[in-house]
């Protein structure tokens, strides 16, 4: 069980590269073959969110290194342009990106995505065409698909927004 979400530290690197490693083989078992390839996410590039404090740590209950993502509030230079669709609002919103799990626990990218809901009630994702255990997960958690962007190499992510409703008391 997810217990604590917090910053990762530059510590933390080798055992966050080592779970873009195993989210890398699950993508690929799962019919993913194209995403998150030539070794994206590289050290560098999540030294960068480290130091940037984009990048979080997702422990267990036991203390264990079990998901990180990375997460920004504030727009999205990706998002500026959309096709085939709009946003839901142009309201603040974060941004989930790079969720990846060590595959010790169930229930990694439901935590951050709730985690992210504490920060900002305004979330924004995209995902891969062939990442369809992402896509699931997006429709269970009430996700709108709102059309395609493209990211900076140039292909197409699927884009999707949720608004966290206001607790009624």
């Amino acid at each position: 069980m997810i217990t604590r979400i917090r910053p990762t530290t530059h510590e933390d690197l080798p055992e966050v590269m080592k779970m873009y490693d195993i989210a890398r083989d699950f993508m690929r078992s799962n019919g993913n073959a194209i995403q998150w390839v030539d070794g994206y996410p590289s050290a560098a590039y999540i030294t960068e969110e480290i130091e940037a404090n984009h990048s979080f740590i997702c422990e267990n209950d036991k203390g264990e290194l079990v998901g990180t993502f990375c997460f920004i509030i504030g727009d999205d230079p990706t998002y500026a342009n959309i096709y085939g669709g709009k946003w839901l609002n142009n309201g603040l919103y974060g941004t989930i990106h790079r969720i990846a799990s060590a595959g010790k626990e169930k229930g990694v990218a439901e935590a951050c995505f709730r985690w992210c809901f504490t920060q900002c009630p305004n979330i924004r994702v995209d995902t891969h065409r062939d990442n369809r255990v992402m896509q699931r997960i997006l429709e269970k958690l009430g996700f709108t698909y709102c059309g395609i962007i493209y990211v900076a190499n140039g292909t197409a992510r699927l884009a999707y927004q949720r608004l966290k409703e206001i607790e009624k008391d």
